[in-house]
């Protein structure tokens, strides 16, 4: 880890002490009354908190301190707020405390789940439409999110991060941006009502309690259109187009009409582009959770593969005539 500390796991015990004394009733707890055990996560530090001793009645809590430079790209007061609103839709654990100065962050810790991956989403029986029944759920939330999610406007916005760094762009992707950008206009031109948007739809973001799907990490989220989580969660997983139809049909209730499923194929490809960008970030702020330049490269070419295909051109024309 170079000289920057992405996550400064050395003061990570402190600071987790601090963030459970900022909760009333934990005001004077101690390092020696619970153990806190790393959990996954590309660019912060997450901790789940076990209590014991006299304290051992006390629900698990997770706590989240921010990678170093996410502020670059994250406002800490948009997540608070539309984490919040997640909680009160019933698809995300309660916040119990948040600074959005900090970026630290307290929750209640979901009992009894499991973290999705690619593969248990293959292998655990209705995984997948319960995926598209909770996003279904976050969409018909009765509140707004704070954030507009606008594709282009991130991308360029990445660009110029990316324009201050030491850092060369894969060969092609301006080549390949300009490709995509009669996706704007069918969009534009056939426009679905914006809803409370996860927008980072990782399998990992994902809890299953093999009856409810439950979902976590709120950095990205903002008003979008739906169609977006669904494209994106069925590129992350790798989903097959058997399992790309069965999320849509939970999410829509029914089975999907034609440019509904064009619509999730059109936003495979377009996640892939804007996090081959936000891939190159983390690998220029040597992030040391991942080979973020490998990252980039596989999401940048596969996101050629299917924008150059016939097929991503027959999903535009089935966007374009479905209004």
């Amino acid at each position: 880890m170079d000289s920057k500390n992405w996550t400064d796991e050395d003061r990570a015990p402190a600071q987790v002490l601090a963030a459970l004394r900022e909760l009333s009733h934990l005001k004077s707890v101690t390092a020696d009354e619970y153990t806190a055990t790393r959990q996954g996560g590309l660019t912060n530090l997450v901790f789940k908190i076990e209590f014991h001793g006299s304290r051992r009645s006390e629900p698990p809590l997770i706590v989240r301190l921010p990678g170093e430079g996410t502020e670059d790209y994250i406002d800490r007061k948009v997540e608070a707020h539309n984490a919040g609103v997640a909680a009160r839709a019933g698809v995300s654990a309660e916040v119990l405390y948040t600074n959005p100065e900090s970026g630290v962050m307290v929750s209640h810790c979901i009992p009894n789940i499991v973290t999705m991956t690619p593969e248990l989403f293959l292998s655990r029986s209705g995984s997948v439409a319960r995926a598209g029944e909770a996003l279904h759920k976050l969409h018909s939330a009765g509140e707004q999110f704070e954030f507009r999610f606008e594709l282009f406007s991130m991308i360029e916005e990445y660009l110029g991060i990316l324009s201050t760094k030491d850092i060369e762009l894969p060969a092609g992707y301006h080549d390949i941006v300009q490709r995509a950008q009669p996706v704007k206009k069918v969009l534009a031109n056939n426009p679905v009502a914006l809803t409370p948007c996860h927008c980072d739809p990782l399998c990992e973001n994902f809890l299953d309690d093999g009856a409810v799907m439950w979902i976590v990490d709120w950095e990205y989220s903002g008003m979008n259109d739906p169609y977006w989580d669904l494209g994106d969660l069925a590129v992350e997983g790798n989903f097959s187009a058997s399992q790309t139809h069965e999320l849509v049909r939970a999410y829509c209730g029914k089975e999907p009409q034609q440019s509904e499923i064009a619509r999730v194929t059109i936003y495979k490809a377009m996640c892939d582009l804007l996090w081959t960008l936000w891939g190159l970030i983390q690998h220029a702020d040597n992030n040391p959770a991942d080979d973020f330049w490998a990252y980039s490269i596989g999401r940048f070419e596969r996101c050629k593969v299917l924008i150059l295909s016939t097929e991503f051109d027959e999903c535009l024309e089935a966007v374009a005539q479905s209004s």
